[in-house]
């Protein structure tokens, strides 16, 4: 087992008990001990260790700020061909906070425990963003250069909702000027032996639905109450959960007969209720937070006409606490980049499974632009531990996942500038 040792006085300065560790595990476990972690990421010592990355594979480095001290780093290997637009790898720089106690092993030393590398962010999303510059060594190595422009993106604040990271970063001319023609972003591991796919995902709404009423002590049946106005409206938007439960665990895909996944319908869950002053005093105001996760098989409208008729006739009023505008896919039929990623795979002898992504990527920012995306993190017969205690991937999983982005990157250079001009018509469809 090799351990490495950070040396506190610089992001830089490490060594190796064991010179035989591949250096691109080496440069996994460094990022691994960034403590970026929410709320408080450090992004300074990140930013430090990716821009020495990108200098030492000899590709130009540009870091902007479209919030102060949330950098977007872009790491840059410079086309041959004007005419072509980018990639973009992108991949997250933030992870999720730890509960200390629940871990077996330091959450940020990245131990090595028997082929395991244990650490937060290990699957969500280091692994992946190390992968595409370990790659781009191999290439490199290999004398393989790209005739597009291969920009390795690396955000932040992906994990708080990317409102000051992907969000903003597209609204900039920086983001123009990359002229992406696909983006490659985060997907999940697979206890399978496959990768998952994702071509869309699902909207992410945070409502409040409040209810309001007359007030009195609680001994009496005082009409018009808050209460019973919040419960009616609980209820319904609960049968509606019911009914997509049901779905969930019932529905199978006409084409293919395969059980539908958690992407295919729309999850509802109460996750917050508030109001009142004391137990013998009826409040004036009830209020009830849910959290809606809605799949692109939903128009947005007609969940939002569903919440407009279950409060207008309960008798409450709701508002956004968080809004996807949009919801778009990348879809697959006739598409020369997920042509790309099935060639790749069938070299890789791996099956994709292409699918709609759960919860929320950054993704859904640049399908919103007008930009095919997919989802991939190369991570089969891998338990899904994204922000569980002891999240780990195992070296060889690490490493194969470099083997793959080595066969995929020269698939989706040679997509011509024809093709590329014919997706860019059909590049999502919106819900």
């Amino acid at each position: 087992m090799a351990n490495i040792h950070p040396d506190p006085s610089h992001a830089l300065k490490w060594t190796t008990d064991d010179p035989s560790e591949p250096l691109a595990v080496t440069n996994f476990r460094r990022y691994l001990r960034c403590q970026t972690v929410q709320p408080t990421p450090d992004y300074a010592s990140a930013q430090v260790l990716l821009t020495h990355f990108g200098r030492d594979l000899g590709l130009a480095v540009a870091v902007h700020e479209p919030v102060k001290g949330k950098p977007v780093i872009l790491l840059t290997w410079q086309d041959a061909d004007p005419k072509l637009k980018s990639l973009v790898l992108n991949s997250h720089i933030d992870v999720v906070p730890v509960f200390p106690e629940l871990w077996t092993q330091d959450p940020w030393a990245a131990d090595k425990v028997d082929g395991r590398i244990y650490a937060r962010g290990a699957q969500d999303m280091k692994c992946v963003g190390i992968q595409y510059l370990e790659a781009i060594r191999e290439l490199k190595r290999k004398g393989w250069a790209p005739k597009r422009t291969v920009h390795v993106m690396f955000v932040p604040d992906e994990e708080i909702g990317g409102k000051d990271g992907m969000e903003k970063f597209i609204e900039t001319s920086a983001w123009k000027e990359l002229r992406p023609a696909l983006v490659l972003d985060e997907g999940l591991g697979n206890d399978e032996d496959k990768y998952k796919v994702y071509h869309g995902e699902r909207a992410p709404w945070w409502i409040e639905v409040t209810a309001s009423g007359e007030t009195g002590h609680g001994s009496q049946f005082i009409p018009d109450t808050a209460g019973p106005k919040l419960n009616k409206a609980i209820a319904r938007l609960l049968a509606f959960r019911d009914q997509q439960e049901h779905l969930f665990k019932t529905g199978t895909h006409a084409a293919t007969g395969k059980p539908y996944t958690l992407g295919d319908v729309t999850t509802l869950n109460l996750t917050l209720l508030s109001g009142g002053v004391q137990h013998n005093v009826l409040p004036t105001s009830l209020s009830a937070k849910f959290d809606i996760r809605i799949t692109p098989n939903q128009k947005l409208a007609d969940v939002r006409a569903l919440i407009d008729d279950i409060c207008a006739e309960s008798g409450c009023t709701w508002s956004f606490v968080q809004e996807t505008k949009s919801n778009h896919v990348t879809p697959l039929a006739g598409n020369p980049w997920w042509r790309a990623l099935e060639a790749a795979a069938a070299e890789h002898g791996v099956e994709l499974d292409p699918t709609i992504f759960p919860a929320a990527t950054d993704s859904r920012f640049v399908r919103r632009a007008r930009v095919p995306a997919f989802g991939v993190s190369p991570m089969r017969k891998t338990p899904v531990l994204l922000h569980c205690h002891d999240e780990y991937l195992e070296e060889k999983v690490f490493v194969e996942g470099i083997e793959f982005y080595v066969k995929l990157l020269p698939k989706l250079d040679a997509v011509g500038v024809e093709e590329e001009a014919e997706v860019g018509t059909k590049w999502t469809v919106e819900c």
